[in-house]
């Protein structure tokens, strides 16, 4: 698809093409379609997963699932989790707070769901953090698409992955080594203007960068506009605050002037989708990555890319890169317990919050129970290829 067939390119659009991308995850084979042993009682353990299939996230999700379900089918395989296998059962939402509430009620009093993992996308899992504080039912929450920024690590919650502002400064930080001194932040909402404006010029100030901020006026203007209008004084440096469809938009519209820019984008945004788009034939964009770029040499991702390749008919993605990080995580935990494994039992084990060493992504919590701050970045050029 080239965005310059499609003038009044809308964000139900650039959805209708995330949606035809993701056809093959409509297909999946169950994840608990596998070999293993069943639990004594008859029932397999559960380990539920939600997921915001909203029009908002719903490109973040679907690849988020196909990592996931790669994992916990080879885990399966090879036998499941202490010779039982694993019901990695999905919980879909519509990214209201009830709709999460409401699919993790018929699991809350269900002894065999043992924990939570790979929540996704950021808002889901806060609202996931908001269940569970409210109705106390001592789950394991484990590593969610993206936890908050918040000093305060519920001490049920176990994040591994680097947050959206250590992902910014992780951006600001290559920017400034760079020699770059100016840079323009642009928002995909007024809303977002508000709630994160604050933050991002405290970080650009620490990192002694001068930031403009960039935002659709009204609602009736839509990204796109603020693309075809933007000044000829902007920054050459762009860092996008939003998601896959919203940076669509904007970069067809940056695509219209004539002075090149480049974008910055954060982890939700798929740069496989917009490379199959041709977003960036005038634009190229560079995405921040809470995991090792997918064509690393470490063990783990070389097993993610041989798993995935032999199990979907799916491209490696970053985000399935997290979705299978996630899972083989909360496996290697629960594996490592010397007790039969209940939701009790998983939580405390969690809890003790040991280092480990994933296949070369190293996991070990600070004093505020995150894990390192891990990111990489990689490249859509206009040429079209995603580079690292």
């Amino acid at each position: 698809m080239n965005f310059a067939h499609h003038p009044t390119l809308t964000r139900r659009h650039v959805l209708q093409r995330a949606a035809a991308l993701a056809a093959t995850a409509a297909t999946l084979v169950p994840a608990h379609g596998q070999p293993g042993k069943p639990a004594p009682d008859g029932r397999n353990l559960i380990v539920a997963q939600v997921l915001d299939t909203s029009a908002r996230q719903q490109d973040v999700a679907k690849d988020f699932l196909i990592g996931s379900r790669a994992a916990w089918q080879d885990i399966n395989a090879r036998g499941g989790v202490r010779g039982q296998r694993i019901d990695h059962r999905v919980i879909e939402v519509d990214g209201s707070l009830a709709s999460v509430r409401n699919g993790l009620q018929p699991l809350r009093d269900n002894p065999a769901c043992i924990a939570l993992c790979g929540s996704a996308g950021s808002a889901a899992a806060e609202q996931v953090e908001t269940v569970l504080q409210q109705d106390n039912p001592r789950w394991a929450h484990v590593a969610p698409w993206l936890q908050s920024a918040s000093e305060v690590t519920p001490d049920h919650t176990f994040p591994i992955f680097a947050t959206r502002d250590e992902q910014i400064v992780h951006a600001l930080q290559s920017l400034s080594v760079m020699g770059v001194t100016e840079l323009g932040a642009v928002y995909d909402s007024a809303d977002a203007l508000a709630r994160q404006r604050e933050d991002l010029a405290r970080v650009a100030a620490r990192l002694k960068l001068q930031i403009r901020h960039y935002a659709p006026a009204a609602p009736a203007q839509d990204l796109l506009a603020l693309g075809q209008n933007l000044r000829p004084d902007t920054p050459t440096i762009l860092i996008f605050l939003g998601g896959t469809p919203e940076l669509a938009q904007f970069a067809q519209g940056l695509s219209q002037q004539t002075r090149q820019r480049y974008i910055v984008a954060l982890a939700d945004v798929n740069l496989q989708t917009l490379a199959q788009m041709g977003v960036a034939r005038n634009t190229p964009i560079i995405g921040t990555q809470a995991v090792p770029v997918v064509t690393s040499s470490l063990p783990v991702v070389r097993g993610y890319r041989e798993i995935l390749a032999r199990l979907f008919d799916e491209p490696p993605t970053p985000l399935s890169l997290a979705g299978f990080v996630a899972a083989r995580y909360t496996f290697e935990v629960i594996q490592a317990m010397d007790e039969a494994p209940t939701r009790q039992k998983v939580l405390a084990a969690f809890q003790r919050r040991a280092s480990m060493d994933l296949g070369g992504y190293r996991i070990a919590f600070d004093a505020r129970h995150r894990s390192t701050h891990y990111v990489t970045q990689s490249m859509l050029g206009t040429n079209g290829r995603v580079v690292g």
